[in-house]
């Protein structure tokens, strides 16, 4: 009997049970592991009780999804958002683990998050946040069971706090819970650019596989945090030309190419981090809906997800699209891109530098020994071009769109994994 298929009303989760379904199905994965693959294995939520600076107490809620441990140990960010909840982080713990299985690491997927507003927020309040969330988190997060990192509106500092929270509790220190820390707390030299410097790489393989040289290629980028920033100075060090970047504030323009390093300036040295009030030669501030719109050969969406759908998705004006959020497209907004033959590379082979940046952290805090930067980012470039290659090339011998072969490929890993360790009680 064929296997009940999920669904959701969670365009995120919809996304990647479709994904995962229309993959297994042509890959003709038996029904049982395609319903264990399709659920995951922990879905946890806390309350989090805090104290305002005001005085007043506010509870927050809190998320820790784990989809599969058939790998190894979850694998995913915490994100600090008001749109967060438990579909959300079941959706991206299910990409993070078909990423982490398609990287090649010794990882499952996880995901969880705060519903909070950061920018309401004071550095104290977003302290007690953080802590009362590990703390309630403790009992399912571990150096080989679930390890978290930054992901939207979180960084270093948050991971500090939690791991100096759980390393409290347990009255020893505990570096490997957490990646994502500063370099002086157990963290990794390289860390802060490897998910921007990888969608940069896939950015220029695309390139080069279909013979264009990146010397005056045009690139628009729908967000302008950690990915965003090192993905456009990596492209125009590599010649390319940014001519439109995004945040909340808007989008910004110049045809002729905006001036990346001044903006990285500007973004660095403003309170909340925003594009707000930047200028540059010849630049020009649109809607913010217009970076997805602009006339370009690479679009990279480093945004949040769903932005490209069946409603918008008709007026996508680039060639190659280089995804470096998670689920940016919707499966409507897929078929749309497809018809009018604009070439994607998939989220969880594009922004993968990220949790690949994570497991040489990792592998550092729990050996306790530290490479340099440069070591660092030969091994990240060098997996990233590898695992770009063989998805390309995978595509190619099975005449399938890049997306399907990466899905293929990561489902088979973790598919054969439970096969081999088999169901347990």
């Amino acid at each position: 009997m064929a296997v009940a298929k999920r669904t959701s009303t969670n365009v995120l989760l919809d996304t990647a049970l479709k994904n995962f379904y229309a993959a297994a199905e042509e890959m003709g994965l038996e029904d049982g592991l395609i319903d264990i693959l399709s659920h995951s294995e922990r879905r946890t939520c806390v309350s989090i009780p805090v104290e305002m600076d005001d005085g007043t107490v506010k509870v927050f809620d809190g998320y820790r999804v784990l989809h599969s441990s058939a790998v190894g140990p979850g694998k995913g960010g915490v994100r600090f958002h008001p749109e967060v909840n438990l579909d959300e982080c079941e959706a991206l713990g299910m990409m993070m683990t078909w990423k982490c299985s398609l990287a090649g690491i010794p990882y499952g997927g996880g995901k969880g998050g705060v519903s909070c507003e950061p920018l309401e927020l004071s550095k104290k309040e977003k302290e007690r946040i953080s802590r009362t969330w590990a703390a309630r988190m403790a009992p399912v997060i571990g150096a080989w069971t679930d390890i978290p990192a930054p992901d939207v509106n979180t960084g270093g500092p948050e991971m500090v706090w939690f791991m100096d929270t759980i390393s409290k509790m347990k009255n020893q220190l505990e570096p490997a819970i957490f990646t994502g820390k500063p370099i002086p707390l157990w963290g990794s030299k390289g860390r802060t650019a490897a998910t921007g410097y990888g969608v940069a790489t896939c950015a220029l393989e695309l390139l080069k596989n279909l013979g264009k040289s990146p010397e005056g290629a045009t690139v628009a980028i729908q967000g302008f945090g950690n990915v965003g920033t090192y993905a456009a100075l990596t492209m125009i060090g590599a010649g390319a030309k940014v001519v439109g970047i995004s945040d909340i504030t808007g989008t910004y323009y110049a045809p002729n190419g905006l001036d990346i390093k001044k903006a990285f300036d500007h973004v660095s040295n403003h309170p909340k981090r925003l594009l707000e009030g930047f200028t540059c030669d010849g630049c020009q501030k649109l809607d913010l809906p217009e970076v997805l719109f602009l006339d370009c050969d690479i679009f990279i969406p480093a945004a949040l997800e769903g932005v490209i759908n069946g409603k918008n998705a008709d007026k996508v004006k680039a060639k190659y699209i280089v995804e470096a959020a998670n689920g940016p497209i919707t499966p409507e907004g897929d078929a749309i891109l497809d018809e009018k033959g604009i070439l994607i590379v998939p989220d969880f082979l594009a922004n993968s530098g990220g949790v690949i940046g994570s497991y040489f952290e990792w592998a550092q805090d729990l050996g306790g020994f530290f490479w340099s930067e440069e070591e660092y980012n030969d091994r990240l470039i060098r997996i990233m071009k590898d695992n770009f290659q063989r998805v390309w090339s995978y595509a190619k011998e099975k005449n399938v769109k890049m997306r399907r072969a990466a899905f293929m490929a990561a489902i088979q890993r973790v598919a054969d994994a439970v096969r081999m360790r088999g169901v347990f009680l």
